[in-house]
């Protein structure tokens, strides 16, 4: 059983009710409950984390990182500067998925560029809150290659 983290940043809390029209209507918690029950099929465990303060989701990483084998990671405004989560992630030596609700890369031209994607084994932007679990798929995927199944 692998430990994941799923950790969402600054205003992703409002999931839901933040333009819907980029968004979708779903919330955070109907995220969080969907990726914990696919997580449950693959034989997983997923703690979620959601902070709207940067300092707060490193302490989060380094309290949980060492225990994790994975990462799912929606930095929000943060995936442009969180340098600190970044290191704190490395860190941690986590396999780390990043997610965009939105595509990122048909956005401003402030919100295409990722301080985490260098790292990460996949990111995965513009599929709606679906691409948490793609991100989860993603993962578990990582997990059975390392392992040899």
């Amino acid at each position: 059983m692998a430990l994941i983290l799923l950790i969402n940043g600054p205003n992703l809390n409002n999931l839901g009710n933040r333009a819907p029209e980029l968004y979708g209507s779903t919330t955070l918690p109907d995220v969080e409950s969907a990726v914990a029950e696919r997580a449950s099929e693959l034989g997983h465990e997923v703690r979620a984390y959601q902070s709207n303060h940067e300092g707060a989701i490193v302490d989060f990483i380094q309290e949980h990182g060492p225990a994790a084998d994975g990462v799912i990671i929606n930095a929000g405004a943060l995936t442009q500067v969180g340098y600190s989560i970044l290191d704190a992630l490395l860190d941690a030596g986590v396999k780390v998925m990043e997610v965009h609700i939105s595509n990122i890369h048909a956005r401003e031209e402030f919100r295409r560029r990722s301080v985490f994607a260098p790292y990460a084994v996949g990111q995965i932007a513009g599929l709606g809150w679906r691409g948490y679990l793609y991100a989860l798929e993603g993962l578990s995927h990582e997990f059975a290659a390392e392992s040899g199944s």
